[in-house]
């Protein structure tokens, strides 16, 4: 790309985690707080390759990816026909979402270290920011609160910048990291 400037998603980060959880505690939150659940659970490691085989991982950046593609019902075809124990499989999506991080870094430039910013729910999680480090013993990770931005705020922040970009009519964008063809303002304004 040239730029220097990459962006795109690893994998479906928390979301696997998220709905794996809210299926097997139905009346017990949203999320596995603090990884507690997955902590208790073992690597299922026939489970991680499998998933990891998937063809998102090994295609090139730009790429985007959401709960359309990474969903439970492709995670139950991953399990089809197998017995593991919910919290197992808690366990070992914990790894695949740090296992597609780690991947990817040394992809865009092999030989690169430096700090690894976390945001959103995965900032709050230490059992899976530990398995993170253990995966990128050079890089240094931590919270974006140390950029002066709450991990919670992120994607908040993002859409006020876009909307900012699209009322002084500049572009929000970058070429690079989204795959589009150039620069572009986004967005539009309705009126009530």
């Amino acid at each position: 790309s040239g730029s220097g400037v990459y962006g795109f998603d690893t994998g479906p980060a928390n979301t696997l985690l998220d709905g794996w959880y809210r299926r097997h505690h139905p009346m017990g939150g949203d999320y596995d707080a603090g990884g507690r659940w997955a902590a208790g659970g073992r690597l299922v490691p026939d489970l991680l390759d499998r998933m990891l085989a998937h063809p998102y991982f090994a295609a090139s950046h730009p790429k985007s990816t959401g709960r359309e593609m990474f969903t439970l019902d492709w995670l139950d075809g991953e399990l089809a026909g197998r017995a593991y124990a919910p919290m197992d499989v808690q366990r070992t999506l914990q790894a695949l979402t740090c296992h597609s991080i780690a991947r990817q870094l040394p992809m865009l430039e092999p030989d690169a270290t430096g700090a690894l910013f976390i945001c959103g729910g995965g900032a709050h999680n230490a059992p899976l920011l530990a398995e993170l480090a253990c995966l990128l013993p050079d890089w240094h990770l931590t919270s974006t609160a140390q950029l002066g931005l709450a991990p919670d705020w992120v994607e908040g922040a993002a859409f006020a910048w876009l909307a900012q970009r699209f009322i002084q009519r500049k572009p929000g964008n970058l070429p690079a990291v989204t795959g589009a063809s150039r620069p572009a303002v986004l967005g539009a304004l309705y009126p009530a």
